[in-house]
Formats: C-alpha cells, sequence, structure tokens
C-alpha cells in the first residue's frame, strides 16, 4: 500500500503504518489523519512530537497505558488520561497516534 504526500509516494503496511520511519513529515501525518477523517490540532501535535521523542528515547512505541502516565508526567494530568486521548484519536491513542506519527505499531496492540 501506498499514500501520496506532495508528488512523492509513500509506503505504508496494510495496516497504514509506514514502512519507512523516515519518509515521516508533518505533511505525511496530516495524510494518514484525513484517511481517518480527522484535522490535527495543536492538542494531536502535542501527543504526536512526544511519541516521536520517546520513539527516539526508547526505540520503542508505548502501549496505551505506558503512554498515558508519560503523557501524565509531562504535560499534565489533565492530559494524562485515556478519556483526553481517547477524544483526540478515537481508533485508539496508542495505535492511532503511533501511526501518525510515522512510529511502528505499537507492543501490544492488536
Amino acid at each position: 500500500m501506498a499514500i501520496e504526500v506532495n508528488g512523492k509516494t509513500v509506503e505504508t503496511d496494510e495496516e497504514g503504518y509506514l514502512t519507512n520511519l523516515n519518509d515521516w513529515d508533518r505533511d505525511v501525518a496530516q495524510v494518514l489523519a484525513k484517511q481517518d477523517d480527522l484535522t490535527l490540532t495543536e492538542s494531536h501535535w502535542e501527543v504526536i512530537d512526544f511519541l516521536r521523542e520517546y520513539y527516539e528515547e526508547y526505540q520503542i512505541a508505548p502501549a496505551v497505558r505506558v503512554l498515558t502516565k508519560a503523557i501524565g508526567k509531562k504535560l499534565g494530568a489533565d492530559k494524562g488520561n485515556s478519556k483526553y486521548l481517547y477524544d483526540l484519536f478515537p481508533y485508539g491513542p496508542a495505535k492511532q497516534a503511533c501511526r501518525f506519527a510515522g512510529l511502528p505499531k505499537p507492543t501490544g496492540c492488536v
């Protein structure tokens, strides 16, 4: 599978995750979000940027429980809870946000 971003073809796997993490940029994230009928807001970017930093540091995409805790520590308790994250990423905060962030599917996600 592939998506078109600014005239460039970006390869994805059958679930829509990038096959090459280096293909990611903010435009790619916008296209992936549009496929899910979402418009990325500053709040989405906060979580996406957090995920990219986390991945860079630990070389792993966090599962939802780890993500929720880590976001709570960094961005505050009002954002480190499932309801807030599911409001932003209705298809699953870890799964959907990692896809938008150009990361592999989080460990433990079905």
